[in-house]
């Protein structure tokens, strides 16, 4: 017993002092911005994702399940959405346009859901089209199974890629030592579709008897963050680790990103979950933070309106309520700075069609970040 409380000790000090001790893991607060934040849309509670439509106004989930249309300074309440499971962290999550919006009309968004035999819910994706401040055309593309009373780790996020391939995230459940292992059960993985919910001929499972045929990578704890590489065309995650051991991942076909067979997180308590932080066959995160800051959203900076920010990553903190912006070099972090410091949880950062940076913020709204010159 005392040998296995000294490991647990060494074993967390170590974690801990290992990862501090790499330059990309500190923190710098800048003493001079190079922008402000101003509040665009108020009175949000939980905006857990938002999406540009073509007249420049915008969608905005609601995690109690309200999809809110933001136009010309007042919100109006989108009719006709599915049921929402609501329990713990569970709601209606991320939404996106499909690229072709403009032609063909379609908004996907992933909500909690109590469809199937067993009692709870999980993560379903949809797609519908938007009429008269109604959803219309609705179809559920999927619905993952089996359902479960637990609260926590429902993902999710949507991302497009230039193909054209729909990807999104669904959180392991809680159950970390069956779900994200299992290529044979949902959760804990990043899924691909086309964009009417057909499996891809390739994806990397379709061969495999019994396995769940949408799922492009597996190993997953609860991915809250999903984007496109402007460059590459790369899908990026982020994903919450448990007491430290937040990661950033390039998403590879068929890759096992570990979960929880290494990790460079511990439990809550300060037990270790394993001893392992790699193992063969398994890939690498490009960054983890230690300890969490607990990532939801993600965007990548294109726009030359902010001085020095081209190319940088940025990403929300919901522990310590701030936005992160990462400077890369290829697909090393080289340096990390808090902006919007303790202004609240963010939930979710996109750049809009202006080119300007927008960030939601819980309990607060949707802050636009107007440059300084």
């Amino acid at each position: 017993m005392k040998n296995s409380i000294i490991f647990c000790l060494l074993f967390a000090v170590t974690l801990n002092f290992s990862c501090a001790q790499n330059a990309e893991n500190k923190i710098n607060t800048p003493k001079n911005t190079n922008s402000k934040a101003e509040l665009f849309v108020d009175d949000l509670q939980i905006p857990w994702g938002f999406a540009f439509l073509p007249d420049k106004s915008i969608l905005i989930t609601e995690k109690e399940g309200k999809l809110i249309h933001f136009s010309n300074g007042k919100k109006s309440i989108i009719g006709n959405i599915p049921e929402v499971y609501q329990r713990g962290q569970g709601g209606l999550l991320d939404i996106e346009l499909h690229p072709n919006y403009e032609k063909n009309g379609w908004i996907y968004f992933t909500y909690a859901s109590a469809e199937g035999d067993e009692k709870g819910g999980h993560t379903a994706l949809m797609r519908a089209k938007l009429k008269n401040n109604s959803l219309t055309n609705k179809e559920l593309l999927y619905k993952a199974v089996p359902n479960t009373t637990k609260g926590q780790h429902f993902g999710s996020r949507i991302a497009f890629d230039n193909k054209g391939y729909l990807y999104f995230s669904i959180g392991e459940r809680g159950d970390r030592d069956v779900n994200p292992q299992d290529i044979k059960r949902d959760g804990g993985k990043i899924y691909r579709l086309y964009d009417d919910g057909r499996i891809p001929e390739d994806n990397p499972f379709v061969d495999v008897e019994g396995a769940k045929t949408a799922i492009y990578s597996y190993g997953h704890r609860n991915p809250q963050g999903l984007i496109k590489h402007p460059e590459t065309d790369e899908i990026w995650d982020n994903e919450h680790g448990p007491r430290g051991g937040d990661e950033i991942n390039i998403i590879k076909k068929g890759a096992n990103y570990g979960w929880p067979l290494v990790t460079y997180g511990i439990n809550y308590g300060g037990t270790p979950i394993t001893d392992k932080t790699e193992m063969k066959g398994m890939e690498q995160p490009i960054h983890y933070w230690v300890p969490s800051i607990a990532p939801s959203g993600m965007a990548f900076v294109t726009t030359d309106k902010y001085t020095d920010w081209k190319g940088s990553l940025l990403v929300g903190s919901l522990a310590f309520q701030y936005l992160e912006r990462l400077v890369l070099d290829g697909n090393k972090v080289i340096a990390r700075e808090k902006l919007m410091d303790g202004l609240g949880r963010v939930r979710a950062v996109k750049q809009g069609p202006d080119g300007l940076i927008y960030v939601a913020v819980e309990g607060k709204g949707i802050y636009k970040l107007i440059p300084l010159k």
